[in-house]
């Protein structure tokens, strides 16, 4: 399964559940703010903070994110989506980063967004002509 597929809902998974799937990641890492400073302590404070801070966003590979997240909550999101781990690892490194963007809009890691409702998430990252939604577009025309 493709991170479309699972995005867009192949597989028995809709897009907002896997989006609410990462959300839910987040706030078991302790909010932006906790796992932002996971991150840092595995030596990705800069990927984080690029995800935050005004400007692009940097990726993160599957296995950065195993490593700082661990299997369990690796496994709990595979589980939710009907994926292996591996897949369920490379999705959620394709989402975070825009995912941490969209709820830092201000720049702030503290005044982090919570409870965002996963789709008005999805709709917010696949509109308009950049980011996800631009990537996604991307793909579909090919």
């Amino acid at each position: 399964m493709s991170f479309l597929d699972g995005l867009m809902g192949k597989g028995g998974a809709g897009g907002a559940d896997a989006l609410g799937g990462v959300q839910e990641l987040i706030e078991s890492q302790g909010g932006v703010q906790g796992l932002t400073q996971k991150l840092g302590a595995s030596g990705l404070g800069d990927l984080a903070s690029s995800w935050i801070g005004k400007g692009g966003n940097l990726p993160i590979s599957a296995e950065q994110i195993e490593g700082v997240l661990g299997s369990g909550p690796i496994g709990d999101f595979a589980k939710r989506l009907g994926v292996s781990p591996q897949q369920a690892a490379g999705m959620v490194a394709m989402a975070l980063p825009m995912i941490i963007d969209k709820l830092t809009p201000d720049g702030d890691a503290a005044n982090a967004k919570s409870g965002v409702d996963a789709g008005d998430l999805l709709g917010g990252l696949l509109g308009g002509g950049g980011g996800l939604g631009g990537l996604l577009g991307g793909m579909l025309k090919k």
